[in-house]
């Protein structure tokens, strides 16, 4: 029982094993290796199907095809048939018809002095009356009697008394496996005797030749010059036939218009013309039905009334292919040989390997695999015309199976490849690097590691020159990847502009950080669109794999990811090695955007507002909104932390729609409660995903719609930087909301990569000038400048100045000096809740309708020395 128990695990733990190999390596088949391997499997399988027989009986439904399709021989005036018909057999009333009848009509048949007379009657027994007579008839030298061999299934039939060997042929048919006769067996061998068929001992005599001129050789027969090539088991379609004696295959004509032919009445009645005789083959045989002298024939498919053809018809086409090939010179049936056929049906595997390969849509499909198909039936045809039979169904079968298995392959190749790079995809990397995994837990000090590469500026890329670029760039990228990390290494593209490299077997962690550095010098190099050069870097993360610790491969996978993040948070363009360290903030910016999705659901945000002043009197013209978030565990969340996860995940949209309807809500009801002129304003912040969305202009106009409010107290900031990201979108979009009468803004001018060629095409009413500017502007005479420079070139354009930071007064003093008209800082106000805000609205509308109940009292004079 031990035994049996240890044998049983030991053959499950071997199928397992084959199993999860033959897994592995049908996933490591590339597309090319599964077109060949599939080529090659599927020959051999229809190689072995063809062995085995079981093709034979449709390349012989498609020989007969063709022989129905070759155009119609003419008529072989060199042969007479003499046919015994149910009217002969009624006049006579007998059957078979007497001896004194045949040498009757042997004797009206010499008188027109034919050349030769082939009898298909079987004569060895008497048929009274008048046997002498027909003995006497069949004495003369031209006429040429039948036998029938004997064989293990049938008796034969004798010869008729006192004919001469010479003068005697077997008119014995071969029937293929269905019945059709297509075959034609010239030569025999029986107990060391020779024998010849009817049809060749005819020909033999019209051609005034002796058995001498026969030569019976070990590949066919030879007639003096002609050469009647042997037919094989497994020549053309057939396989595994029964090819005794020699034998040859039959090129059919259609019976019904080779043969001339007259009834034994007629000659009987001397109504036949003597130039139909003389010199020619006459041949007397039955064609009555009821004579059971019937054969299928390739052409039988075709005449379902009377599908078999009566044996003396049969005879005629064996006679004429004999005298057209030794006297006319036409070509026998050729066949190829057994290593070329296997060549040939594995080039058409290979084609529909190719075909299923480079094709992807189903109707393209169809279309090239019924093209490829006609084409090898025209091949065949063509052949065929010229009297070769090649075969047609196994290269078919080949063509189409392999085609279907490519097809399937295909499906699960493009599952786990990308179908731009033709790199394996994240599944398959992963699969790859548990097994990977697996494998070094069997190595001591095996050492490997996963890179995680991302393009960077790729969205730039994409959207700046279109995604037909952006494909060619990836392109490209794998090109150089493939070169540099070569085919031994496993890469993979595993996101849109991301990619995967396993350097495996690796000495220690500086030969993969050597590698690093390289890569990002291969990358940094232009790539070129139409004769333009596009420069662009890598970001890569780095994880090594720990021996003593049960990785699991997304975790690997993701460790190198999160450390491609690192490398972009520092700078872009560098490398950077996984720490553990790195995994936790990973963490915690999932987490946030979590919960960031939560606050939006829970309305856990609020709006603050920073009062932005008149630098002349230091009076609130307006606000600038900025969203704050109180956490329900964590208190206060610092803009900083969230707004670049939200920007990241793409829940800056949702949260900016709600910063600008809240605001203008806002807006709305301070404008209703303190009615001043100008009106109080509203600075929004606008991202670059807001500024992008292609509803923005509907959804703006409807809230102003909804809330009432002026367009023109709305102001919405854009950063320099996404302003110059893509200057034509930005400028179309702008436009279009100066349509609807807001103002705009270029916030943090000065700190982006802004050109100074395009800031007058802007459609902007207000710079802001960077507090970084601000700050320093007391510090160095470079920072003063630059705001000199900021607030001149503003006013040049037509636009108005304002200040961020400001936080002391020589600073507001400064700015007012070089002309700059607004300002917002901590020196006038922080940003302040919607209750405070409010109060200070009170508090300066109170203000200014106290200092209007004073003017009016006080003489004008007073009043303008007092402003």
């Amino acid at each position: 029982m031990k035994l049996s128990h240890r044998l049983s695990l030991l053959i499950s733990f071997f199928i397992k094993y084959s199993r999860h190999n033959l897994n592995r390596s049908l996933i490591n088949i590339g597309l090319l290796e599964s077109v060949l391997i599939a080529s090659l499997l599927f020959t051999g399988l229809t190689l072995g199907a063809r062995k085995l027989g079981w093709l034979q009986l449709l390349e012989l439904v498609v020989f007969d095809e063709m022989i129905r399709h070759q155009p119609d021989a003419p008529l072989d005036e060199r042969i007479l048939v003499v046919e015994i018909t149910e009217a002969d057999i009624e006049k006579q009333k007998r059957f078979p018809v007497s001896d004194f009848t045949i040498a009757q009509v042997l004797k009206k048949l010499q008188q027109s002095q034919p050349k030769v007379i082939g009898l298909d009657l079987y004569r060895n027994v008497p048929h009274p009356p008048g046997n002498d007579a027909l003995i006497k008839e069949l004495q003369t030298p031209n006429i040429i009697t039948i036998i029938e061999l004997e064989d293990i299934n049938k008796e034969g039939v004798s010869p008729i008394p006192g004919i001469p060997p010479e003068r005697i042929g077997f008119n014995d048919f071969i029937l293929d496996s269905d019945g059709v006769v297509r075959r034609n067996l010239l030569y025999a061998k029986i107990d060391n005797y020779i024998y010849y068929s009817f049809a060749l001992r005819t020909t033999l005599k019209y051609l005034q030749k002796d058995d001498s001129s026969l030569q019976v050789t070990e590949n066919g027969l030879h007639l003096d010059e002609t050469f009647f090539p042997r037919l094989y088991g497994s020549s053309g379609g057939y396989e595994n036939i029964d090819y005794a004696g020699r034998q040859i295959l039959i090129s059919w004509n259609s019976p019904h218009k080779l043969i001339r032919r007259v009834s034994l009445s007629d000659v009987l009645e001397g109504k036949v013309n003597p130039n139909l005789i003389k010199d020619k083959i006459v041949l007397i045989g039955t064609s009555a039905p009821s004579g059971k002298d019937l054969f299928l024939t390739p052409y039988s498919a075709n005449h379902l009334g009377t599908p078999k053809l009566p044996g003396i018809f049969l005879h005629v086409q064996l006679v004429s292919q004999l005298l057209n090939t030794t006297i006319d010179r036409q070509p026998l049936f050729w066949f190829w040989s057994e290593w070329i056929e296997v060549l040939w049906i594995y080039a058409w595997a290979l084609l529909g390997g190719i075909i299923a390969t480079k094709l992807r849509h189903p109707l393209s499909l169809l279309l090239a695999i019924t093209s490829a198909s006609g084409i090898l039936s025209i091949i065949c045809f063509i052949l065929f015309s010229q009297a070769g039979w090649i075969p047609l169904i196994p290269p078919a079968m080949a063509l189409m199976l392999t085609t279907a298995s490519i097809i399937a392959y295909k499906q699960l190749y493009y599952t786990l490849h990308d179908l731009i790079s033709y790199l394996p995809n994240r599944e398959l990397f992963i699969k790859r690097l548990q097994w990977l995994i697996t494998d070094t837990k069997l190595t001591e000090n095996r050492r490997f590691a996963v890179m995680f590469l991302d393009i960077d500026r790729f969205k730039l890329i994409n959207e700046s020159f279109g995604h037909h670029v952006g494909d060619q760039l990836l392109i490209e990228v794998t090109h150089r990847l493939k070169k540099f990390i070569g085919t031994t290494k496993s890469i993979a593209r595993v996101g849109g502009d991301e990619f995967a490299i396993v350097l495996d077997r690796i000495s220690d962690s500086n030969e993969a950080i050597a590698i690093a550095d390289q890569l990002q010098k291969v990358m940094s190099l232009p790539f070129k669109n139409n004769n333009q050069e596009i420069f662009t870097s890598v970001s890569i993360g780095i994880a090594f794999n720990q021996p003593k610790l049960d990785h699991q491969a997304v975790d690997l996978l993701r460790d190198a990811h999160t450390a491609m993040y690192r490398a972009k948070d520092l700078g872009k363009a560098r490398h950077e090695v996984f720490a553990h360290g790195m995994h936790t903030q990973v963490v915690k910016r999932l987490q946030i955007e979590a919960e960031i999705r939560s606050a939006l659901k829970n309305q856990e945000f609020y709006l603050n507002y920073q009062p932005i002043v008149s630098l002349e009197d230091e009076k609130v013209l307006g606000f600038e909104a900025l969203v704050r978030w109180k956490h329900p565990q964590r208190g206060f969340m610092s803009p900083g932390e969230f707004i670049p996860v939200a920007e990241e995940a793409g829940l800056i949209i949702p949260l900016g729609r709600w910063i600008f309807r809240e605001a203008c809500q806002q807006l709305s009801a301070w404008q209703g409660k303190f009615p001043s002129h100008p009106p109080v304003m509203m600075s929004i912040n606008l991202s670059g995903q807001e500024l992008n969305q292609p509803d923005l202009v509907e959804y703006i106009q409807d809230i102003l719609i909804k809330t009432g409010i002026k367009e023109d107290t709305i102001k919405l900031e854009i950063t320099e930087t996404v302003a110059m990201k893509d200057v034509e979108t930005a400028i179309s979009i702008l436009l279009k909301l100066r349509a609807l009468k807001l103002r705009l803004s270029i916030d943090d001018f000065g700190t982006g990569y802004s050109s100074l060629s395009y800031l007058h095409r802007f459609p902007i009413n207000t710079l802001k000038v960077d507090q970084s500017f601000v700050s320093r502007m007391g510090d160095t005479d470079e920072d003063a400048a630059i705001v000199r420079t900021i607030i001149t070139l503003g006013h040049i354009l037509g636009m108005d100045v304002v200040a961020e930071g400001i936080e002391m007064k020589a600073q507001k003093e400064k700015l007012y000096e070089l002309g700059c008209e607004y300002g917002q800082g901590y020196l006038f106000s922080k940003p302040l809740d919607q209750q405070k805000a409010t109060q200070l609205l009170v508090q300066q509308f109170e203000s200014q309708e106290a200092g209007n109940n004073i003017s009016d009292e006080v003489p004008h004079t007073i009043r303008k020395s007092q402003i």
